[in-house]
């Protein structure tokens, strides 16, 4: 269920970043403040391609050094759709005070680099970041790609990646619908799901080619969602294992110091899925809020992968 929740999140963002091509960069000409807040507005959107867009936007001059730290410290990585999943409520709180703290510390970090001379980013070609950073199909319009004429199109032709998604999806529909997985009441819940699917199906069903094969397929499903499964399902595993064999919520209680000092360096790391582990904690309520705001402050998810 989370891993389904992660996918049409990951399909709506996905969605919204084609649909404002060219747009955002229009925005963000104007004095700092607008920077500050528009690049941890960005960073606070779940997902990474709000922090690739940062990249793209610093290494092509269009924002400040302040800016982007502000965004990297907004941005929890693809771990925020785990978080609405899990606990929507706080995960929504969680990214209102990033994005707070983003602006503030965006503002600092320019101060400090000019007290300190630090020599900053001048420019990069976008080819270099291009392997990081979310397709530009600068020559496809929105509205070719969702056409409604579409749809019969792609069903008289359908390739097998367009057969395998409405499979998987139309099963994982019919199961909720039938209560064999999730809720078993039509509470909002379910109802919730079975219009995501629905969603789910009429984007694959209307997409074009091009976008349902490089968008969905390349980059949504092989480069993040199957290793959201895996870091998601390990650190279940970890959760309740440690629950249950090595008394993981009374070392965690007696070592609170030593959990958020790992949490803040395991957060440094590049990468989205360590952090995971983090997350389950406290959705299990094993670890306080302080603890999960500390290693979403600090990680960056893949956004920081252009910059190195």
């Amino acid at each position: 269920m989370v891993t389904f929740f992660v996918f049409v999140m990951m399909l709506l963002v996905d969605f919204f970043n084609v649909a404002t091509k060219g747009r955002i960069s229009d925005i963000m000409k104007g004095g700092r403040w607008r920077q500050y807040t528009l690049a941890s507005f960005l960073g606070a959107t779940p997902g990474c391609l709000g922090a690739f867009m940062n990249v793209t936007l610093y290494v092509h001059g269009m924002i400040s050094f302040g800016a982007i730290v502000g965004g990297m410290i907004a941005t929890s990585g693809d771990e925020s759709f785990v978080m609405l999943a899990q606990f929507p409520g706080t995960a929504l709180l969680l990214f209102g005070i990033l994005f707070v703290c983003g602006i503030i510390f965006a503002w600092l970090s320019d101060h400090a680099i000019k007290v300190l001379r630090i020599a900053t980013c001048e420019s990069c070609l976008e080819s270099e970041c291009e392997e990081y950073l979310a397709h530009k199909d600068e020559d496809e319009k929105i509205r070719e790609i969702f056409k409604f004429n579409n749809l019969s199109k792609n069903i008289r032709s359908l390739s097998f990646t367009r057969f395998l998604l409405f499979l998987l999806i139309g099963s994982f529909l019919l199961l909720v619908i039938l209560g064999i997985i999730g809720s078993t009441k039509w509470d909002w819940k379910r109802m919730t799901f079975v219009g995501l699917a629905l969603f789910s199906l009429y984007i694959i069903g209307l997409a074009s080619e091009h976008y349902l094969h490089a968008h969905i397929w390349e980059h949504i499903i092989k480069r993040h969602l199957f290793r959201v499964f895996l870091w998601t399902f390990g650190a279940l595993f970890f959760v309740h294992w440690g629950l249950a064999f090595w008394n993981l919520d009374v070392f965690i209680k007696q070592h609170m110091m030593w959990v958020l000092l790992i949490g803040a360096l395991i957060g440094v790391i590049p990468e989205s899925g360590p952090h995971l582990i983090f997350v389950m904690m406290f959705a299990e309520g094993l670890i306080p809020f302080s603890v999960l705001f500390t290693t979403s402050f600090v990680q960056d998810g893949h956004g920081m992968l252009p910059m190195l």
